[in-house]
């Protein structure tokens, strides 16, 4: 019963982290470290409560969240590509002015102190039926499976694919990994990157659209709890590879489950939840570590 909880969990938990990483490798592979992940997927749980809210429309509160990723992952790239802001600092700045803005709009529009609850929101539907829950032991994740997830890791599949074999992956990759090559063939290296931070921004609105609509059903200025940088450490670890990033990913959200089922075993919560990090911090030195061996061969 409880390695079924903490399987279940572990998808649950998963899915948001892996949605960033996908659009941050995405963006990664454009020659664009995006920082701001965690910004986009605090915008995409507070408009995907609000549209799901009036509309009574899941899937309209998802899409909503993803175009609101989106646009802010537009405005960042021109802030990077036309203003030629540095990315780092831009990325670290539009972290505090979403969550700041979204703080005033909850103060000034809502009338609350963070966090919005709204009457009929409608949660993600689960896919198949109940009666997959008899399964042993993946029995309880499969009756909790939804559609967001079930794309999240459609998209893992696909990715490779697309970034290997596709006019638009190559010329992806090269405006990332070879820019005179990009240059020399006369690659739009600009629209490329901004397309790749739009997509992005999307992928990102969607894992916040999870957080707030696979169960909860409301926003909390806390919600997206630095899973932007979990996600980024998840693709840099996984070396900007689809799989290796999704596996990454998978162990975040199993670390995640694990110490929130800890919590409940009657630890230090404040202790216990600090797990999920320091394995962030030991896997951005792990890949740190890595790095600097392979480099030392080569020399």
């Amino acid at each position: 019963m409880m390695l079924d909880q903490v399987l279940t969990a572990s998808i649950v938990l998963t899915t948001p982290i892996l949605l960033a990483a996908i659009g941050g490798l995405i963006n990664r592979q454009a020659g664009i470290v995006n920082i701001a992940l965690d910004a986009k997927m605090l915008a995409g749980a507070f408009v995907a409560v609000i549209v799901s809210s009036v509309t009574g429309s899941w899937l309209v509160a998802v899409l909503a969240a993803a175009a609101a990723g989106a646009l802010i992952g537009y405005l960042f790239s021109l802030a990077v590509t036309r203003l030629r802001a540095d990315m780092i600092v831009a990325g670290l700045g539009l972290n505090f002015l979403v969550a700041g803005l979204i703080g005033f709009v909850l103060s000034w529009a809502f009338n609350s102190s963070g966090t919005l609850r709204m009457p009929d929101v409608q949660l993600l539907p689960r896919i198949l039926p109940d009666t997959v829950e008899a399964v042993p032991v993946v029995g309880s994740m499969l009756a909790e499976l939804e559609p967001v997830t079930l794309f999240a890791w459609l998209s893992v599949l696909v990715l490779p694919f697309l970034l290997a074999d596709t006019r638009f992956g190559l010329r992806l990759r090269a405006t990332g990994n070879a820019p005179r090559v990009a240059h020399a063939m006369g690659l739009a290296a600009k629209g490329l990157q901004d397309i790749s931070t739009t997509i992005a921004g999307a992928f990102s609105g969607l894992g916040g659209a999870h957080l707030a609509l696979a169960s909860i059903g409301l926003f909390n200025e806390g919600l997206s709890a630095g899973r932007g940088f979990i996600a980024l450490a998840a693709f840099y670890f996984g070396r900007n590879r689809p799989i290796p990033t999704a596996l990454v990913c998978l162990l975040f959200g199993f670390l995640d489950a694990t110490q929130i089922r800890m919590q409940t075993a009657g630890l230090p919560p404040k202790l216990i939840g600090t797990i999920p990090y320091l394995m962030v911090m030991l896997a951005l030195c792990w890949a740190g570590w890595r790095n600097n061996r392979a480099g030392a061969r080569l020399t």
